[in-house]
């Protein structure tokens, strides 16, 4: 494991850029944040609220998550944890930002009337239209269900296609395109759901003796542990942040197994990312320990859609390893 950078305020949603450069998400600085390979870091953008999961989309812009903003606690260990939504709550949305200037602009707040409430993460497929997370919100005695939606880029058309569903959270497609998973937060459980066509489910969402909303069981965790984002690998796997534990679940997507790959240092790993070289490292977020980290991989991270900086990787940025 390798350090790339330190005092990061509870990072999430590491993009990489292709050109040796990542992209995270600070969710209590509220910020956009770029940093490169030698842990130098820039602000793209202050967006206030909660930023808390990123994509590039197709017009090479960068697609924000945010869930409105949390209040924060301090642990024993004196780490900042979430607590709740934030006493200035600014509403749940989906952001673009010109990654360029800074500048940002809001795309969505609501679906067919609904308010956003925390969305959490997204994935772009290849129509130019992203699923997304929203987690819902938590109050000290009230606790607003999660869901989750389609929409393109354009901020043409959003809809809502599975509902409820128990703090939804990290998303993302099969190699091929024709599955979408889901990972719960509070379940540590990630399910997957046939697609048809952009935003479309193969199922009805209904509740049935094997599911609450349709979906199929793929991973139930063992014992006490939480799932946070996720990324699948270009075998298929689905590789899951995972809290409590410090660590990334990895998913066999018939759900004929799992395993725990271990990043030390920290129980909290929110997400993670494929880059470098054939995309064979991948970069995760420690939110407890402010850290974005860079691990080998055993087979290479599955190619994103969108438009990234640079298609072809420079090796020689890598040189100094």
């Amino acid at each position: 494991m390798r350090v790339i950078a330190e005092d990061l305020w509870f990072p999430e949603g590491p993009v990489w850029l292709g050109d040796g450069s990542l992209l995270v998400v600070e969710i209590r600085r509220q910020t956009l944040t770029r940093i490169w390979l030698d842990g130098r870091k820039s602000i793209v953008a202050e967006l206030g609220g909660g930023p808390n999961g990123a994509a590039i989309g197709p017009d090479g812009a960068c697609y924000v998550c945010n869930n409105g903003g949390f209040d924060w606690d301090r642990n024993d260990e004196g780490a900042y944890v979430t607590a709740g939504a934030a006493s200035d709550y600014s509403g749940g949305r989906i952001e673009r930002v010109d990654i360029d200037t800074g500048e940002f602009s809001v795309l969505y707040r609501e679906a067919n009337g609904e308010p956003l409430r925390g969305p959490n993460d997204l994935v772009f497929d290849a129509h130019g239209g992203f699923y997304f997370t929203d987690t819902g919100k938590t109050r000290e005695r009230i606790v607003e269900r999660g869901a989750v939606y389609y929409a393109r880029a354009d901020g043409s058309s959003i809809e809502e296609i599975i509902f409820p569903i128990s703090r939804p959270n990290g998303v993302g497609l099969s190699p091929d395109g024709a599955t979408l998973y889901v990972s719960e937060t509070e379940t540590a459980r990630v399910w997957a759901w046939p697609l048809v066509a952009p935003g479309r489910l193969a199922v009805p969402v209904k509740a049935s003796a094997s599911s609450p909303h349709g979906g199929r069981l793929v991973h139930a965790a063992p014992a006490y542990m939480r799932f946070d984002s996720l990324a699948v690998d270009a075998s298929g796997d689905v590789c899951v942040g995972t809290l409590d534990r410090g660590g990334i679940t990895v998913c066999k997507a018939d759900g004929s197994g799992s395993r725990f790959v271990e990043v030390p240092g920290d129980t909290h790993v929110t997400n993670l990312c494929f880059g470098g070289p054939e995309l064979r490292r991948a970069y995760v977020t420690q939110a407890y320990a402010g850290r974005l980290v860079e691990i080998e991989w055993p087979v290479p991270g599955l190619p994103l859609h969108g438009t990234y900086r640079a298609k072809d990787v420079n090796d020689a940025v890598f040189s100094s390893r």
